[in-house]
C-alpha cells in the first residue's frame, strides 16, 4: 500500500535514492509533495533527483521554487545551507537562460516599442521570470475602483513638471533661506496618538524624519508659507484636490542620514504623489512596488503611494525632497467631485 504520511513517503524516497533507484525515487518524493507541495526539503530533493537524471531544465526551475520555501539560513543544518547554496546557484543559472530564450522570442517587437511600450515589455518579462512580481494598490482608507496600477506614472500625464523642474534651483533656495532664518516649523514627518497601530512606529515622532509644512491638511502653514512664496505660486496652477481637511498637501520632507523610511501604503489612490529632489547625497533611493530608482536633483516624478513604496538615506548628510499631492488624472470632473464630498464627509458626524 502506498504510505498515506509525509514522512513516510520522504523514508521511502530515501531509501530508493540510497539503493540508485533515482526514478522510483522520484515518485516517492512526488507523494511527499503531494500532501504538501511547497515543503522545502522534498522540494530541494526532487530538484536534486531531476538533475541527477539529467532533466537539467526542470531541475534548476524546481531549485528556485525549493529556495523560495527555505527557511533562514541560520536556521539550516550546515549541509543544508551547501544545498541551498547550490541551488541558488543552479536557479540563477536557469533565470539567465530562459531571460536569453525570452529575449530572443520578444527582441522584434522590443526593437519596434517606444520607450512607454518597452519598458512595460521588460517589466512583464521579468515578472515572468519571477524576478519580480506584480504589485498592487493597498490605500489605507479610501480605494476608487477601475484605475490602472502605476508605480511611477509617464511624464506626459502631468505637462507642467518640466515648469516645476525648471524653478528647482529657486525652490531649494528659499528652503535653505527658510532653515538658516530659523523661524519655520519643523516638525516629524509622523504623527501618531499611542493607540493607533501603525506601519510606521518607528519613525513615530521621530526627529530623523521630518517635514517643514507649507500646506498640510489645505490649510496654509503660515510661519513656513511667507518664506516661501515662488513654491507656493508655482502649485497654485498645479492640479491638486481641494478637499476639506484633506488637501492639498505641499512640505519639504527632510530625510536625516543614516535613516530608512520602511515599506508602507498611502491613504487613498484617487491621488498621486509628486517629488522634486532638492538636496540629494549619494546612498538615497527610492522604491515604489517593482522599481527602484535614485532620486536625481531637479528631476521630479509622479508615483502611486497606495503601492507599497519605501526610501532610505544611507549617506551622512541630509536628504531634502519637496512633495505635493495630485488629482489622479484619469478621474473626471464628476468623480472628482464625489471623491471630494466622500473624503470631506468622513471626519463629519454620522449621528446628526
Amino acid at each position: 500500500d502506498a504510505p498515506q504520511h509525509g514522512e513516510a513517503w520522504l523514508k521511502l524516497a530515501s531509501i530508493r535514492r540510497a539503493r540508485g533507484d533515482r526514478r522510483g525515487a522520484l515518485d516517492a518524493i512526488s507523494g511527499v509533495l503531494r500532501l504538501d507541495p511547497l515543503a522545502f526539503v522534498p522540494l530541494l530533493m526532487k530538484a536534486s533527483l531531476l538533475e541527477a537524471l539529467g532533466e537539467d531544465d526542470a531541475a534548476d526551475e524546481l531549485y528556485g521554487a525549493a529556495a523560495f520555501q527555505a527557511p533562514p539560513d541560520e536556521k539550516l543544518s550546515p549541509a543544508l545551507r551547501e544545498q541551498l547554496g547550490h541551488a541558488r546557484t543552479r536557479n540563477a543559472a536557469f533565470i539567465a537562460r530562459r531571460e536569453a530564450v525570452y529575449a530572443r522570442a520578444a527582441g522584434g517587437a522590443l526593437n519596434r516599442a517606444d520607450p512607454r511600450e518597452r519598458k512595460r515589455i521588460e517589466r512583464f518579462q521579468s515578472n515572468a521570470l519571477r524576478k519580480t512580481e506584480a504589485w498592487h494598490q493597498q490605500p489605507t482608507h479610501f480605494h476608487f475602483p477601475g484605475l490602472a496600477e502605476h508605480e511611477f506614472f509617464d511624464r506626459a500625464a502631468f505637462p507642467f513638471l518640466s515648469e516645476l523642474e525648471a524653478q528647482a534651483d529657486a525652490i531649494r533656495t528659499e528652503f535653505e533661506a527658510l532653515i538658516a532664518s530659523e523661524k519655520g516649523e519643523l516638525v516629524p514627518y509622523v504623527e501618531y496618538t499611542d493607540d493607533v497601530p501603525g506601519q510606521m512606529a518607528a519613525l513615530n515622532r521621530s526627529l530623523d524624519w521630518t517635514a517643514i509644512h507649507l500646506i498640510a491638511f489645505g490649510e496654509r502653514v503660515e510661519a513656513n508659507a511667507r518664506h516661501c512664496p515662488r513654491t507656493l505660486a508655482l502649485f497654485e496652477g498645479f492640479d491638486q484636490p481641494q478637499i476639506a481637511g484633506r488637501s492639498p498637501n505641499l512640505m519639504f520632507s527632510l530625510l536625516a542620514p543614516r535613516t530608512r523610511i520602511p515599506p508602507h501604503h498611502g491613504v487613498s489612490n484617487a491621488r498621486v504623489v509628486l517629488h522634486l529632489p532638492l538636496i540629494v547625497p549619494p546612498g538615497c533611493g527610492f522604491r515604489v512596488g517593482g522599481e527602484a530608482r535614485p532620486w536625481v536633483v531637479g528631476e521630479g516624478f509622479v508615483f502611486d503611494d497606495t503601492i507599497e513604496h519605501e526610501a532610505w538615506n544611507d549617506s551622512d548628510r541630509l536628504r531634502v525632497v519637496l512633495i505635493g499631492d495630485l488629482w489622479r488624472p484619469e478621474l473626471t470632473p464628476v468623480e472628482r467631485e464625489a471623491v471630494t464630498a466622500i473624503i470631506a464627509a468622513s471626519a463629519a458626524p454620522t449621528m446628526l
